[in-house]
């Protein structure tokens, strides 16, 4: 698995990874964890660009790739943890933003949702969320049957969550189920980019779409 990250997947979210910092608007300084992170390319990313980065992932394997990347590219500003995306050991208020990629449609709907509450209550009130995943409905082109190949190979479990993902609606259902005040978003290929203004209190989302 940590092979398959490292060499296929995260290659193909280059182009997307980029985007991000400047589509958040994260700033040097600024403290951003990233969930779930694989091996690290994400938060390395943030840490090259003067970002105080940290990673999570619950599998140690792709945390010790991650950790050796670090130590190789010679980043001080970036930190790798072993931990439960549901459960973070961090303290409230600790982050200016939180990411999340390619990871939430592999979950169970209620994970999903302990999730998105772990990232608002580490950070700031005045903080962002950051979404990275699949866009629903996926677009009719040929990449989507490739992307439904690649879910179903992966095991029952997998595409049993994938397929409930694309049942509840995606990151825009997730964001209205979770109170979330929906910043920005921009879209490529079968991709969906959403920034989510944090907030603790229980109020409506925006409803309106907001343009690039």
């Amino acid at each position: 698995m940590p092979w398959a990250l490292n060499r296929i997947i995260e290659p193909s979210m280059l182009v997307l990874r980029i985007q991000i910092p400047e589509f958040a608007g994260m700033k040097v300084g600024d403290r951003v964890l990233d969930i779930c992170c694989g091996t690290g390319a994400l938060a390395l990313h943030y840490a090259r660009m003067g970002i105080i980065a940290a990673g999570i992932d619950l599998d140690p394997r792709v945390i010790q790739v991650a950790d050796i990347k670090r130590r190789k590219q010679g980043l001080r500003n970036v930190s790798f943890l072993t931990a439960t995306a549901s459960d973070l050991p961090i303290k409230d208020n600790l982050f200016d933003y939180a990411s999340i990629s390619m990871s939430l449609h592999e979950k169970e709907r209620d994970d999903r949702d302990r999730i998105v509450t772990e990232m608002k209550r580490v950070v700031k009130k005045e903080g962002a969320l950051v979404f990275i995943d699949y866009k629903i409905p996926l677009p009719r082109v040929p990449i989507s049957s490739a992307i439904k190949a690649i879910e179903f190979i992966a095991g029952r479990n997998h595409w049993k969550c994938f397929n409930d993902y694309v049942k509840q609606g995606g990151l825009g259902e997730l964001q209205k189920r979770n109170y979330l005040h929906q910043d920005k978003y921009f879209t490529l290929g079968p991709f969906y980019i959403l920034k989510t203004l944090n907030s603790q209190q229980c109020s409506l989302p925006i409803q309106q779409p907001i343009t690039q």
